[in-house]
């Protein structure tokens, strides 16, 4: 931020007053002459050969008079100037020839001010004077007029300044901070929309506790708490400026460009503050700023979270962002928000649509089951490797669906400790993996499904070459993974918040699934569609396999019956098909069958062949035949 950009900037304000033109002179000596005076009357602004003059009752405080002497031009009769007034500030300055010549210096934040200058009767043509004057870029004359003179009317500043900030979008709220910085005030700085401390750092700072002040009515105590770091000055600096603002009304900060019903849900809490040095960017601070809110006790089914303004994004719309501030909850009523880096900062209450219940239980119970998942699939790898048939193509079947459950079991079982050490950038390769990993299975499964019909109904078909069933079971479900990594911002962090404690989620590497976003979109069209698909076809084909053996001797054995579902279901996937019923009074058992279920889904996979491979030994035959005869005759024994 530099003080020129802002001199631009906040002289497009309506209440300031810029004059433009050219100064048509001789080649003698030339001076800048003033004479400002208190009051609200009129200003004159007039040249002649020698001399150029500003001169009236317009200022606050300020009262100057002198001349100037001007650098001489022998060759240059024309030299082009403006003269500047900011009424908030009290200052007033001119530019002639690309030089600043400051006539009245800031002194604080003016009440009430002389402003909305406008112009009288233009004085008669002459030889010298001012030649195209302009005032805020709108020509007044393109002759050359020896005087022009405004008048100026009284108002409010401070609250104009308000509105002014209020009415606009985002990028107007910084108007604020740096009107304060140029005050050249040191201490409060008070305003009808927000109230600021300005502290200078000096050589030896050793951080700073700030003392806001606090509004009318507001009690001192639910005032923020604002600490300063002694690195927070800059070390190459003797001395630097630091603004603390605190905004009561934080209706210019509230999320923008979301529905009503979104905006009930994710609000900004009253209370903002703002921090600013003077002419730094700071980012990554070793030791972060504290900030301590104290509000009213939150509501359990809303979440609270340290928040900071996102500065970019686009500065004209508000988007606030949790990276780089720790939220510390030292009670119902009092957050402490520690961050690395200045910009504006607030607390986000945000209602959870669905919190999960029974997450603790829920997540001991998968993290139990799939460390059991991904060592019974290290044990069936192993065992099929090691069998007299490994080569076979059922065997390379269920091979590959066993590698695949191995992997999501073991990302799954390790996903949350990567969201909580790793953060967000381990987690855009650990969630890119772990999508990977329940795609391939899914895709494993659907192979499950297409290997029983060849075996059942194409007899006299030979199955796909095993290299098929690979490239299909691990080849297909890397291109929407590849392509989502392409589109960015897709794979990370997410939380999943518990009922019983909304504002302590479970940390995990995943999908960014909320509202609006490219990962709700490619879970619905591609997680969802994969798994419709495999509980589809997978219901399907138990329904054909089972009504094909219900008439044989050995379905009628309670036993292998139920050995026959549940060793098929295994291999079909059917039990993610749970996820679809979590609704109504399901909700509360669904749940944790599905977690027992699919968690273990590796273990059952290798007791499913620890029983064939016991049932083959007693009965002395082999029940996991190649052939397609023989699949037939033991269609029960070999799938089940």
């Amino acid at each position: 931020r530099v003080v020129i950009c802002l001199l631009l900037q906040l002289r497009e304000n309506d209440r300031d007053f810029k004059m433009c033109g050219t100064w048509r002179h001789g080649n003698g000596l030339l001076t800048l002459a003033h004479d400002l005076k208190r009051g609200c009357g009129t200003i004159t602004i007039s040249a002649n050969e020698s001399s150029l003059s500003i001169r009236g009752e317009i200022t606050a405080q300020c009262e100057n008079s002198s001349v100037i002497k001007l650098d001489p031009s022998p060759e240059a009769r024309e030299r082009p100037f403006c003269v500047y007034w900011e009424p908030l500030l009290d200052q007033l300055w001119v530019e002639v020839n690309g030089q600043n010549h400051t006539l009245c210096w800031p002194s604080g934040l003016q009440g009430n001010c002389c402003t909305d200058l406008s112009q009288g009767e233009n004085k008669g043509i002459s030889t010298y004077g001012i030649l195209n004057a302009t005032q805020r870029d709108d020509i007044i004359s393109y002759k050359t007029h020896p005087a022009y003179e405004f008048f100026g009317e009284i108002i409010n500043c401070k609250n104009e300044f308000c509105d002014e900030a209020s009415q606009g979008s985002g990028d107007k709220v910084n108007m604020i901070e740096e009107t304060v910085m140029r005050s050249k005030v040191l201490g409060n700085v008070v305003l009808p929309c927000a109230l600021s401390s300005v502290v200078e750092m000096e050589e030896g700072f050793q951080g700073y506790n700030i003392t806001l002040p606090a509004p009318q009515g507001v009690p001192p105590q639910m005032i923020p708490s604002v600490h300063l770091p002694s690195c927070l000055k800059p070390p190459e600096k003797k001395k630097v400026k630091v603004v603390c603002t605190y905004f009561k009304n934080s209706i210019l900060f509230q999320v923008r460009g979301s529905s009503k019903a979104d905006q009930n849900d994710i609000r900004i809490l009253e209370d903002v503050v703002g921090i600013t040095v003077e002419n730094e960017i700071i980012t990554n601070l070793p030791e972060p700023i504290r900030i301590g809110f104290h509000h009213s006790a939150i509501p359990t089914s809303h979440s609270r979270k340290c928040v900071s303004w996102d500065t970019k994004k686009d500065p004209a719309e508000v988007t606030w962002k949790k990276e780089g501030c720790e939220t510390i909850q030292k009670g119902v009523e009092d957050t402490e928000c520690h961050c690395n880096h200045l910009t504006y900062f607030a607390i986000l209450v945000q209602l959870e649509p669905r919190p999960v219940r029974h997450l603790a239980a829920l997540t001991v119970i998968t993290s139990m089951g799939c460390a059991a998942s991904t060592l019974s699939c290290v044990v069936l790898i192993y065992f099929l490797n090691t069998q007299r048939r490994a080569k076979d193509q059922s065997t390379a079947v269920h091979r590959g669906l066993a590698m695949a459950l191995f992997l999501l079991s073991l990302l799954f079982f390790l996903t949350g400790t990567v969201a909580n050490v790793g953060g967000n950038k381990a987690c855009w390769v650990f969630g890119a993996a772990l999508h990977y990993a329940l795609l391939s299975s899914f895709s494993w499964m659907f192979i499950e499904v297409l290997h029983t019909f060849w075996l059942v109904y194409m007899v006299f078909s030979p199955s796909p070459n095993p290299y098929v069933w690979h490239l299909v079971g691990f080849g297909l479900p890397a291109v929407p993974v590849i392509v989502l990594l392409a589109i960015g911002k897709v794979y990370g962090v997410i939380e999943v918040v518990s009922s019983e404690d909304v504002n302590n989620p479970y940390l995990m590497c995943w999908m960014d699934v909320s509202p609006h976003s490219v990962g709700l979109l490619a879970h619905y069209f591609i997680n969802l569609t994969f798994l419709a698909v495999v509980v589809l076809s997978g219901l399907i084909m138990l329904f054909l396999v089972l009504r094909n053996i219900q008439n044989r001797d050995e379905w009628r054995k309670n036993k292998v019956a139920f050995l026959s579902i549940w060793g098929l279901s295994c291999l079909f996937g059917t039990t993610w098909g749970l996820g679809f019923l979590d609704f109504g009074q399901l909700s509360e058992f669904i749940p944790f069958l599905f977690c027992i279920l699919n968690s273990l889904q590796g273990f059952f996979l290798m007791l499913r062949f620890y029983i064939l491979e016991r049932m083959r030994k007693q009965s002395g035959s082999s029940l996991d035949g190649s052939t397609a005869s023989s699949t037939r005759q033991h269609m029960l024994q070999e799938k089940s």
